[in-house]
């Protein structure tokens, strides 16, 4: 049962302003994944033949940039807890508009690691964690899975409209040009939007001051109170475990399907279908959660992804197969991003939202940047990719018993009662 510390919400709360804010979100969220991070890839060889660095050395700065966005997420969901979401996310995409400027005027290795660093700050300030926060804070249960699932639905294509934007871009601007046309979308259509449209619902018949103070007793003994509860350890585990073994495959998908014999152009292109499929994947858990437990369809599809990396050493070695496979495993791909706030707050309610989703976060983004460079070492020192397909395999079906584990504890009920 989720708590009942929770401050009472407006009766406008999820009404047109809401819906306006989930549009919103939904596009910022877009250019934001677009912009500050599927772009990287596409510029990474002209960046690094540009500045003298090699590929490794460039990759590693994505991988710090995720790692601070990571331990940037529990102070940031404090800061949502707290204050909502306008200033923090406009804040954000204002600077990240201008380290997308800095970042096109890099010379040196040690500047790009800086600008990535600043920018993964930025990304935990705008992208997919303050926005569920926000929308949390303003949908009632019935109304919120549909409002997440619009922002995610939209952000979904972030990569298969930014990859090839950004690679016309650089074609005619060169990376340095494009980096700029690129801080120029984000920058006329982000900051806007989260000025304008992120509002925070106020609680009916209170002054907007008044409830921000008496909520914090609360948010902090709801946020005390799940960190002492069995099942939030079990759900990190868990999406810790998915997030390692989704991040694995997104970066050596395409090594694995050329090492059975397939060309580049097919294991490109069928590896791209992991961001249609994360959409699929999100509207199967919409329509599934009427009439099963959340708990229930994760569980079914993240097995289904353990099965399907299995599949894969017997499937492969056929166009058909590797799409059948691929597939299998996409499914999974974009269902923890609904699965969480919906677990979240049927066990804790939205009181402490923010809070307690950023200390999940923290641990799952480590593990979906450290994941790939783990498994390129393992692929050094092993024969093949027999080995790291078991452990992908192992780790959805962890996720799998995890998800649908149940603990004999009830939902932890704070003792600052009623607010």
């Amino acid at each position: 049962m989720p708590t009942t510390t929770t401050v009472p919400a407006d009766p406008t709360v999820g009404g047109r302003h809401g819906w306006r804010i989930a549009a919103a979100l939904a596009v910022t969220s877009t250019i934001g994944y677009g912009t500050l991070y599927y772009a990287y890839p596409v510029l990474l060889i002209p960046m690094a033949t540009s500045i003298g660095a090699s590929t490794t050395a460039v990759t590693g700065a994505l991988t710090t940039s995720v790692l601070t966005g990571a331990l940037m997420a529990i102070p940031v969901g404090r800061w949502l807890d707290h204050h909502g979401g306008r200033a923090l996310m406009t804040a954000g995409s204002i600077t990240a508009t201008a380290l997308l400027i800095a970042w096109s005027q890099v010379h040196t290795i040690g500047q790009l690691y800086a600008v990535m660093i600043g920018i993964g700050a930025c990304g935990a300030m705008v992208l997919y964690e303050p926005a569920f926060a926000v929308i949390v804070s303003w949908f009632t249960p019935e109304r919120r899975a549909t409002a997440l699932l619009a922002v995610t639905i939209v952000a979904g294509f972030a990569s298969t409209i930014f990859m090839p934007l950004t690679g016309l871009l650089t074609e005619h601007l060169g990376w340095r040009g494009a980096l700029l046309a690129l801080a120029a979308i984000h920058g006329a259509a982000t900051i806007p939007l989260h000025a304008l449209a992120v509002r925070r619902p106020r609680p009916a018949g209170t002054a907007p001051a008044d409830p921000t103070r008496r909520a914090h007793p609360a948010r902090r003994a709801v946020a005390h109170a799940a960190m002492r509860d069995t099942r939030f350890w079990i759900l990190t585990a868990t999406f810790t475990a998915h997030g390692l073994a989704t991040s694995t495959m997104t970066v050596h998908l395409i090594g694995y399907l050329i090492s059975r014999g397939h060309p580049t152009t097919f294991a490109a292109t069928t590896a791209g279908l992991l961001g249609v499929l994360s959409v699929t994947g999100r509207l199967v858990l919409t329509a599934a959660r009427r009439r099963l437990p959340v708990t229930t369809v994760v569980g079914a599809v993240y097995a289904t992804q353990a099965a399907a990396v299995l599949a894969m050493s017997l499937l492969a070695t056929t166009r058909t197969g590797a799409i059948i496979s691929v597939i299998g495993f996409g499914l999974g791909f974009g269902i923890t991003s609904l699965a969480t706030p919906a677990l979240l707050t049927d066990r804790y309610g939205t009181t402490a939202y923010a809070t307690i989703a950023g200390r999940l976060a923290a641990p799952v983004t480590i593990a979906k940047a450290t994941g790939p460079l783990a498994a390129a070492a393992l692929l050094h020192t092993s024969d093949g990719y027999a080995t790291l397909l078991v452990g992908v395999a192992a780790c959805c079906a962890f996720a799998a018993i995890g998800v649908t584990t149940r603990t004999n504890v009830p939902a932890p009920q704070p003792s600052t009662g009623h607010f």
